[in-house]
C-alpha cells in the first residue's frame, strides 16, 4: 500500500473523529499520520500488515456488537419490574486457549467492558479465567460465546 495513500485516510480518519473537516485539521491529521507510519515503517511494509489490520477491525467490529447487544440486555433486564427474578449472577471459569500475558489481558479487559459481565481473576497457570455474569442462563453458552467470539479473534490476532 502506498504511504501517501495511507496518510491521506490517516487524516481522514483524524478528521472524521475530531469531527473537524477544515484545512488546518486534515493538515495535522496528515502529519500526525506521516509521524505514525514513519515510527511504525516496517510494520506497514511487511505484507502481512493489512491482513492484521482486517483482523484487528473485525474484532473491534465484534466487540462493538458485543457492547450494544449486552448494553441492550442490561438495560431490560433493569427496566424489568422484577428485577430480582431476571438477575441470576454466577461465576463462570472460562478454560484459556490463550496464553500470552497481552492475550489474556486484552480478553479479561474485553469481558471486562461488555456490560453485564467482568473479568475476576486468572488461574496461576493461566488455563481458566473467572468472569461474573449478571445474569446466567446456561454456564456452557457462556463459555460457547467467550471462546468463539472474541478469544478466537484475539488468538487469531495473535498467532
Amino acid at each position: 500500500m502506498n504511504s501517501a495513500f495511507l496518510v491521506v485516510i490517516l487524516a481522514l480518519i483524524w478528521a472524521g473523529i475530531s469531527g473537524n473537516f477544515s484545512g488546518l485539521n486534515l493538515l495535522f491529521g496528515g502529519v500526525i499520520g506521516s509521524v505514525a507510519i514513519f515510527v511504525l515503517r516496517s510494520s506497514v511494509r511487511d505484507r502481512g500488515s493489512i491482513r492484521k489490520a482486517r483482523q484487528l477491525f473485525g474484532l473491534a467490529l465484534l466487540f462493538l456488537v458485543e457492547l450494544l447487544m449486552s448494553a441492550i440486555r442490561v438495560a431490560a433486564i433493569v427496566l424489568r419490574p422484577d428485577v430480582k427474578s431476571a438477575i441470576r449472577p454466577a461465576v463462570v471459569a472460562v478454560p484459556l486457549t490463550v496464553t500470552s500475558d497481552a492475550e489474556i489481558t486484552l480478553l479479561a479487559n474485553m469481558i471486562t467492558l461488555t456490560p453485564g459481565t467482568l473479568s475476576i481473576d486468572v488461574a496461576e497457570d493461566r488455563s481458566v479465567l473467572y468472569v461474573h455474569v449478571l445474569s446466567m442462563t446456561s454456564e456452557a453458552a457462556v463459555i460457547a460465546d467467550i471462546k468463539t467470539g472474541f478469544e478466537a479473534r484475539i488468538a487469531e490476532i495473535f498467532k
